[in-house]
């Protein structure tokens, strides 16, 4: 496998100046500072988490969320947003237990997940066609995204829900693939007490124990806190793999009264994790084969992070708040995969693997800070929100990449005590960073309680540099800038139905030259959506449907020995998408997506063909039955099934991926604060392949296995 093929599913995304970090800090000390020094009456304000059902940031009761930030950085209805937006509550993942963040997204319309197989790196997924989850992965509204091989991995035990925003949202987020986005939010602390652990066993001697506190410190509720931990021990499927982690997120909320909340959030986690592995097609090895070698392969990755929510209100109008969080980590990566470096025979002979060697030593760092500024007011049939903001975000990464010719595998007889010694050359050794300003509008009005108008634009401006420490040539310097924007329209008829129209831009940038010598110009996303929404009044329901077109543009590709940016594609589909929670006891997710994609512009041999990972049809259910009363009451039962049609290895469209559909079930029971649990996925144990390219001179078939069956026994308390 090339070194370019294995790095698809790890690419660094782009951030500027001193004078930017200076300006954005200059605001925020000025809004803070007003802040505190209003007078105001010590009033508590609740935060009333248990039980909330409307919160933007949950938790929620069960499968239904009704509000949301990250479509609009404002408390809005989901009904009021005009784009597609899928949120899995907490009531979800618990029942479900996803072992990654990208299993928390598995029954989404419109995305695929793990595209790249059992690759424990880094959370991937697909939004709308688009491979992009790690690239546009934020935690609390901050971006948390891929720096080169540094993934920061989240842990969903830490997780109160997750929210997808479908389609371009560069207005609100800066540089942002045009597929979507996912927004991981962080528990919070409570106002009543909680008292949470868990105890669990399963596949490949997989041990885990977790810990989540929380509640008020003072009498008067001005404190509260949360403490989320957990440890792990254990594997996957692959033979010699490991699958560790320790994870701890302490969490404080000072709220003096009504109008003023901080919350600090910091994390930190501890990961001894396998990468993923292409296997020769064809050859009889198992999803358990072993590509490398177990003293010399390992993903070590040491990370944390630390930062702060803040929100004051002034008034019945004004309000700011100001997020800020830093994060670094520390990767230790090698590997050696099945390939031949050079472009040779991947397979030497029937039974002679050829391996590439692949080290990464670096540590990655990431500061965001965004400040916003509300204002609402009432013109006679208008309700008016208005927003403000001015957002940065620094990222940097200095590390070193070396690459090479690996010893030989014998297939048939591995040999896993050849010494390994390190590759003879330096593939990067550099210290790379990407600044970003954005300044940004948007505007919410709902007028007569029933159409629903959204607006908004941002300038943003890109610096990012790159000092060559290898004395390769490869030191640069690229400015760029770009202006998006958005419109949305919507109409709340009475009886929960809101049909809505809107047209979303993105970009992102792109680092080289043309042939002329001129700099690329950022790609463009630009997507028309047409959907409606129903919120059901005679059950708690929610259901979505949408149509789109979304295409990129300036998309860089290569005619030749160069580079040119004539590229584009086309994703154009159909989402729907429902929630529901019965009075029976039931609660249920369906979905399904058909996506038709298509390379527009490029090299002729590719241009009409479909994208590569993109599957045209996808459809998922799950449902959860939970006895309420009788001899069985406390007895919970779920299964959900999940089809991932047909898709292609290459934009050449010569490597087909078959379908396939999977099967996932759960079994609980429950009394007196007490859950024993047993959670399956892939139940029937379907092998299948996730993706396939050609690799080598002799155009081996060579694919990545998903994830087979994975067994969880658990027992739990809650008090």
């Amino acid at each position: 496998m090339g070194l370019s093929a294995y790095r698809a599913a790890g690419r660094r995304n782009g951030i500027p100046s001193q004078g930017a970090l200076i300006a954005a800090t200059c605001l925020s000390t000025l809004l803070c500072t007003q802040a505190f020094a209003q007078e105001n009456t010590v009033e508590l304000n609740p935060i009333n988490i248990e039980g909330q059902t409307d919160s933007p940031i949950g938790p929620d009761d069960g499968y239904i969320a009704k509000n949301t930030t990250t479509g609009s950085k404002t408390d809005t209805p989901l009904r009021e947003i005009p784009q597609s937006v899928s949120v899995v509550t907490r009531k979800q993942l618990d029942d479900r237990q996803p072992g990654q963040l990208e299993d928390a997204l598995s029954y989404l319309a419109g995305v695929t997940t793990s595209p790249w197989g059992v690759d424990n790196r880094f959370d991937q997924c697909l939004i709308r066609g688009f491979d992009l989850c790690t690239s546009a992965i934020y935690r609390d509204g901050l971006p948390q995204k891929v720096i080169d091989f540094s993934g920061f991995k989240i842990e969903p035990y830490g997780l109160e829900r997750v929210e997808v925003l479908k389609g371009p949202s560069s207005v609100l987020y800066g540089e942002n693939e045009a597929g979507g986005m996912v927004n991981a939010i962080s528990k919070r602390p409570t106002d009543t007490p909680i008292y949470d652990g868990f105890l669990s066993y399963g596949s490949f001697d997989t041990v885990e124990a977790g810990l989540d506190i929380g509640g008020p410190v003072d009498d008067a509720g001005v404190w509260s806190y949360r403490l989320t931990g957990l440890v792990r021990n254990g594997a996957i499927e692959t033979d010699y793999s490991r699958n560790d982690r320790i994870f701890v997120a302490p969490a404080l909320t000072w709220q003096p009264d009504a109008q003023t909340s901080l919350t600090i959030l910091a994390n930190y986690q501890w990961d001894r994790l396998a990468p993923g592995q292409f296997l020769p097609v064809g050859y009889g090895l198992p999803r358990s084969f072993f590509t490398g070698s177990p003293d010399f392969d390992r993903f070590d990755a040491n990370h944390g992070s630390i930062g702060y929510q803040f929100s004051h209100e002034f008034d019945d109008h004004w309000t700011v708040r100001q997020n800020l969080r830093y994060s670094q980590q520390d990767t230790d990566y090698r590997q050696l995969y099945f390939g031949d470096w050079l472009g040779g025979p991947a397979m030497i002979d029937d039974h002679t693997m050829a391996r590439t060697l692949f080290t990464v030593d670096e540590t990655a760092r990431l500061f965001s800070v965004d400040n916003q500024a509300e204002y609402k007011a009432d013109f006679g049939l208008v309700e008016n929100k208005l927003l403000f903001g001015l957002d940065y975000n620094r990222q940097s990464v200095d590390g070193i990449n070396h690459y090479g010719q690996g010893p030989v595998l014998d297939i048939l007889n591995p040999d896993y005590s050849i010494p390994i010694t390190p590759p003879p050359g330096i593939l990067v050794d550099r210290v790379e960073t990407i600044g970003q300003v954005g300044l940004y509008a948007q505007n919410q009005s709902r007028i007569a309680d029933h159409w629903v108008l959204t607006f908004g634009g941002r300038q943003a401006w890109i610096d990012h540099t790159n000092e060559d420490r290898s004395g390769n040539g490869g030191s640069y310097d690229q400015n760029d800038h770009a202006f998006t924007g958005n419109a949305g329209v919507g109409y709340l008829f009475d009886n929960g139905l809101t049909p809505y129209a809107s047209y979303a831009e993105s970009f992102t940038t792109n680092i080289g030259q043309s042939q002329s010598g001129d700099a690329f110009q950022p790609s463009l996303g630009k997507q028309y959506e047409v959907g409606v929404k129903y919120e059901p009044s005679f059950f708690p329901g929610f259901i979505t449907a949408s149509l789109f077109d979304l295409r990129k543009t300036n998309v860089v590709t290569s005619i030749g020995q160069f580079q040119v940016q004539t590229g584009e594609v086309r994703h154009r589909g159909l989402e729907i998408e429902a929630n529901a929670d019965l009075a029976s006891g039931l609660s249920m997710t369906a979905a399904y997506t058909y996506l038709d994609a298509e390379i527009t512009k490029d090299a002729p041999a590719v241009v009409g063909n479909r994208p590569s990972l993109v599957p045209e049809h996808q459809a998922s259910l799950w449902a959860n039955y939970e006895v309420g009363n009788g001899m069985l009451e406390g007895l919970s039962v779920g299964a959900g099934v999940r089809y991932i049609g047909a898709s292609f290895g290459d934009n050449a469209n010569a490597t087909n991926v078959p379908g396939h559909t999977l099967v996932d079930a759960a079994l609980r029971y429950q009394k007196n604060g007490w859950q024993a649990a047993i959670n399956v996925s892939n139940l029937f144990d379907k092998t299948y392949y996730s993706t396939c390219y050609r690799a080598g001179s002799n155009e081996d078939l060579s694919c990545i296995y998903g994830e087979g069956r994975v067994i969880k026994g658990s027992l739990s308390m809650r008090f």
